[in-house]
């Protein structure tokens, strides 16, 4: 058992607002999941990765904006209202006709994460004490392990009873929402100064926050990438897609756990080395994955998806640590923008799957970490804070 700290009340809320991020970020990965079925009901691959660039946009590059108002203010009412906002929407995926439609579905559904996670993730660094990478690896496996879980539970489900029982999936949000509305840990807003002006702040610590978003970037349009088309890479190997489902928990699930080691270390060694050091091992491993068999591709794989997400909680960090007075502005930038723009790419990826095939594009995704660690060399080291100043 894992001992978060020695207060109650801090325990208490980061494990709250840890199964929280869990099933909001379930149903991030809900399109991704169906996509395979939708693409087996006539959508093209292409008209479905839009789909998923469509749900980034507002889920991810609205949350700088979320992030901003919640640095002014507290916002608790965003974690559950934003929980419920977007189960309701994204649960209709299956079942809507019209693609229009469905595209305007989906990108209203991300505005509910894109409400979530800044407020989520600056209550988690509140309490969080000189452990701030520990605590926010906490938070951030407890969501990738949601992303895991849902091919692992909506792949079975949709097998037996079709798109048309998919709304049912409403009901986990609903049951989260009316528990956060009672749990949800809140910030009082005398506890902290007022934030300095955005501006200034973004002027002197816009070189370093370049880096870091470029490395985001990079390692999520890898991420996003795999997510979306790595089933359909198995389908073509010859591996069922239930199989698949099992394949891609595997590396969500090891992810997950990479995430909470990454934290730790990065607490003893640094931002810098986690970033850098697994990102830059990602790449070989993805690649040694593709071309072995047996067990032995099971740990392969395994290792790929903890070398990936090793530093997903790390680059949140070391932008809180760059602009230390807007921790939710932070949170927005790198589980917004930087993530967005990435998952953005996805609709680009489809495309190119279409016109060159899987099997290239798949071969192309697996080096964007080593691309992103390439990057993440430019980056400053741990407590970046100390070298960035701004008069509040």
């Amino acid at each position: 058992m894992i001992i978060l700290t020695n207060q109650p009340s801090s325990k208490g809320k980061i494990f709250s607002i840890s199964i929280a991020h869990l099933f909001n970020d379930w149903y991030m990965n809900y399109i991704q999941t169906l996509l395979p079925f939708m693409v087996a009901a006539g959508l093209g691959i292409s008209r479905g990765a839009f789909l998923i660039s469509a749900f980034t946009v507002t889920s991810s590059l609205f949350q700088p904006v979320s992030g901003y108002l919640v640095d002014q203010k507290n916002q608790r009412w965003m974690v559950y209202a934003g929980t419920l906002w977007m189960a309701v929407l994204i649960s209709l995926v299956g079942v809507l006709q019209n693609y229009p439609l469905l595209v305007l579905t989906v990108a209203l559904a991300g505005l509910g994460t894109a409400a979530f996670h800044p407020q989520a993730s600056a209550m988690v660094a509140s309490v969080s004490g000189d452990r701030k990478g520990f605590f926010q690896a906490i938070f951030m496996a407890a969501g990738n392990i949601g992303w895991a879980l849902t091919p692992l539970m909506v792949v079975p489900f949709t097998q037996v009873y079709g798109l048309k029982l998919t709304p049912l999936f409403v009901l986990p949000g609903v049951v989260v929402a009316v528990l956060l509305w009672f749990t949800a840990p809140s910030v009082p807003d005398g506890t902290k100064a007022a934030p300095p002006p955005l501006c200034p702040v973004l002027r002197a610590a816009w070189s370093e926050l370049t880096k870091i978003m470029l490395v985001v970037t990079c390692r999520s349009l890898a991420y996003f990438g795999l997510v979306s088309f790595l089933p359909l890479y198995l389908q073509h190997e010859n591996i069922s897609l239930l199989a698949g489902s099992r394949l891609l928990f595997l590396m969500l699930f090891s992810g997950a756990v990479g995430g909470l080691v990454g934290g730790y270390l990065s607490d003893l060694f640094g931002r810098k080395a986690v970033i850098v050091g697994s990102l830059i091992t990602a790449s070989p491993l993805f690649y040694l994955f593709l071309g072995a068999s047996g067990p032995f591709s099971y740990l392969l794989l395994a290792l790929a998806g903890a070398c990936l997400l090793a530093s997903f909680s790390v680059t949140v960090v070391a932008t809180q640590e760059v602009i230390s007075k807007n921790a939710a502005m932070a949170a927005g930038l790198m589980l917004g923008f930087g993530i967005g723009m990435g998952g953005l790419g996805v609709g680009l990826v489809g495309l190119l799957a279409e016109h060159a095939g899987v099997v290239y594009t798949i071969h192309m995704l697996i080096w964007l970490p080593l691309l992103a660690g390439l990057i993440g060399l430019s980056i400053k080291g741990r407590n970046t804070s100390a070298l960035i100043s701004v008069d509040s």
